[in-house]
């Protein structure tokens, strides 16, 4: 008897996906036949579901929790009462949804972003703060629990006050997070650290499309193949090992600044992985599959 498996995705599937990438379901697919696994894509939200049914939830594309958090994390709770095992874990993603994560990683010694987390009270006061805090001529503001840009700001001294009022309106439903812009995404670009199974497999350069600072695929931006150093990896290696370790897949998400990479998001809920970046790629996706399938079914063999 084979485990079944459900490959968790979206409503509105493939949504996201543009000409210039690939759509990592259908190449999760392709792998899970060649692996001759039973599984269906299901959608997270789909209340007719019977979840008790599947031995394992591997979650992919459920890539619009932010805009149903409730909702999803009421999913996440009912999962986990039903002892179904789920991929990356129930804790991992309930903690990693929230990007207030960023400061415990901060506390352990790693770098971040610099980062100011709009509390109780007026928005316009603390957002004219932000600009003394970081010594910075323009910020950027982003929602806690997010993706994809979402609700993403870039504001200066002359536009604050507009942004504030907006942000005063939203808060009422979202916590919002300050940053100083970083000059590096789009002098550079943003760095992508893909890992599966704690392991480094491959990584990319993001860049922004010209005039733009929002280096997703959806807007634009361009994807290049890079190699981490051996020093790089290293410290790479180290924020996996700390927060990502027993994970099927992460993805750590940062620029350099001298010989510091800071931090900006580590990806363990529902990340693009790039896969069609390099055939590497998809065969230490496909090995990092087959051993976590086994290593949860060791009954069903290899």
């Amino acid at each position: 008897m084979k485990p079944k498996i459900a490959v968790i995705t979206y409503e509105a599937r493939g949504s996201y996906n543009t000409q210039d990438v690939a759509d990592e379901d259908e190449l999760l697919g392709n792998i899970l036949d060649q692996l001759d696994i039973f599984y269906r894509f299901e959608v997270w939200s789909d209340s007719a579901v019977d979840w008790s049914q599947y031995d394992l939830l591997l979650l992919k594309s459920p890539w619009d929790y932010f805009d149903r958090y409730k909702e999803f994390k009421m999913w996440c709770e009912k999962i986990s009462s039903l002892n179904i095992p789920l991929v990356n874990s129930v804790t991992t993603v309930l903690w990693n949804s929230d990007k207030r994560y960023l400061k415990e990683i901060e506390l352990a010694g790693y770098s971040i972003v610099k980062t100011f987390f709009l509390e109780n009270g007026g928005v316009k006061a603390q957002l004219e703060s932000c600009f003394e805090l970081f010594d910075a001529e323009q910020l950027v503001i982003k929602p806690t629990i997010s993706g994809g840009a979402k609700n993403t700001f870039k504001i200066n001294r002359d536009n604050w006050e507009e942004i504030g009022c907006k942000l005063d309106k939203l808060k009422g439903d979202e916590s919002f997070m300050v940053q100083p812009f970083v000059d590096e995404i789009v002098e550079v670009g943003e760095y992508s650290y893909i890992f599966f199974r704690g392991e480094f497999s491959h990584a990319v350069l993001k860049s922004a499309k010209n005039g733009d600072y929002r280096v997703q695929h959806f807007y634009g931006g361009k994807i290049g193949n890079i190699q981490p150093t051996e020093m790089e990896l290293q410290y790479l290696q180290s924020l996996v090992d700390s927060y990502a370790k027993d994970t099927l897949y992460a993805r750590v998400d940062g620029v350099w600044r001298g010989g510091d990479f800071l931090l900006m998001e580590l990806e363990l809920i529902e990340p693009y992985l790039f896969l069609f970046t390099s055939s590497v790629a998809v065969q230490n996706y496909k090995k990092a599959l087959e051993q976590m399938i086994c290593h949860q079914f060791e009954r069903f063999g290899s």
